[in-house]
């Protein structure tokens, strides 16, 4: 975890001593990702991408686009449609000195696998006295934005922030998405990248009648070549505030954003980026200082992370909290395809939430 005081903005998180960067252009997240793994598989001869259609086709959102032509087809192949094949041989590819990142095409196709992640990758340090490891990076689109319905849309990170020896990341830019892609695959533990596909062209502030902002209006958006590191467990402030703070992590980040700026809530906005490890020094910091905390998530709200972060809130902030600790999620219902738009914590629930807060 990381020092209390030691959030950053993107543009002061720390690069990485090596870093051959030269000067900055607007990228949308897919173009960061894609830039991420170019990077690395030409970087590191041990690096190879796997997954349904990553390589000729490269992704169904683009996101491998042109590394099997650069790279080969025995860095980046595609695999048979068998999530537990791809996570299986990931797992051998690591423990034999390899850095796999397989793609699994969206997350909602990710169960089939969890017992070689949750049997095998998270527990091969361990059980082995530190012999092996498994250095790999799933890296899988989560989250509602397509109206992709119940197969297609899920948030399931909670279930990995529950299995010790898993990492679990999730970014809100494309900044931080490509620093925080490598630093992942660099890691020697498994690590859980979701990517949240809603934003991955552009933030949305969660107002359904209007359009998507492109990322290349955007501050975050200005990401640097080369190769540069955010290491993991650093939450990002976005804005500084004294009323409320307000946690949230990938698109959530935006749409609380929003909300705050249309209400003009004096919020401390604080993106978690990862889930674990956590920043909890940093939500303890801006909680102590608020006296108030909204957390804001898109999965559904039993079990999911926000009751996490709620016990660890009230667990070292009670004396400071001035208000009972708020949560806005998804429901807890099968996700829905047509009345997406209402599942999504939005500007109603969310100002309804701090308007709540404010006023305790």
């Amino acid at each position: 975890m990381s020092d209390a005081n030691a959030m950053t903005s993107a543009s002061d998180a720390p690069k990485s001593n090596d870093s051959d960067e030269n000067e900055p252009r607007p990228l949308n997240m897919i173009e960061a990702i894609n830039e991420a793994l170019d990077i690395m598989l030409e970087r590191d001869p041990d690096v190879v991408i796997m997954g349904e259609d990553v390589g000729y086709f490269g992704g169904v959102f683009r996101c491998t686009a042109g590394l099997q032509e650069k790279h080969g087809k025995t860095r980046v192949f595609d695999t048979p449609i068998n999530e537990c094949g791809i996570i299986g041989v990931a797992v051998g590819m690591g423990a034999y000195g390899l850095r796999p990142v397989p793609e699994i095409q969206f997350a909602d196709y990710i169960y089939p696998g969890l017992d070689q992640l949750i049997s095998e990758a998270a527990r091969l340090r361990y059980r082995s006295a530190g012999e092996f490891i498994a250095p790999m990076t799933v890296r899988s689109p989560f989250g509602g934005g397509i109206f992709g319905g119940q197969t297609h849309s899920q948030s399931p990170e909670a279930l990995f922030t529950h299995v010790s020896g898993l990492k679990t990341v999730i970014p809100s830019t494309p900044y931080d998405a490509k620093g925080l892609l490598i630093s992942a695959i660099e890691d020697n533990d498994p690590v859980i990248f979701f990517e949240p596909k809603r934003i991955y062209n552009g933030p949305f502030s969660g107002y359904y009648d209007k359009p998507v902002e492109p990322w290349k209006r955007h501050a975050d958006a200005v990401v640097p070549e080369g190769h540069y590191r955010i290491p993991l467990g650093k939450a990002r402030t976005v804005q500084s505030g004294e009323a409320v703070t307000v946690l949230a992590y990938g698109t959530m980040v935006h749409v609380a954003k929003a909300v705050c700026e249309a209400k003009g809530a004096d919020a401390e906005i604080i993106d978690l980026r990862t889930l674990v490890p956590l920043d909890i020094e940093a939500i303890e910091t801006s909680v102590k200082k608020t006296g108030k905390c909204l957390i804001v998530h898109e999965a559904t709200r039993t079990s999911g992370f926000g009751a996490e972060l709620s016990a660890l809130v009230q667990e070292r902030c009670f004396y400071h909290l001035e208000a009972p600790v708020e949560r806005v999620t998804g429901f807890d219902t099968p996700y829905p395809h047509s009345l997406e738009w209402a599942y999504f914590p939005g500007p109603v629930r969310i100002g309804e939430a701090i308007d709540r807060i404010l006023e305790a």
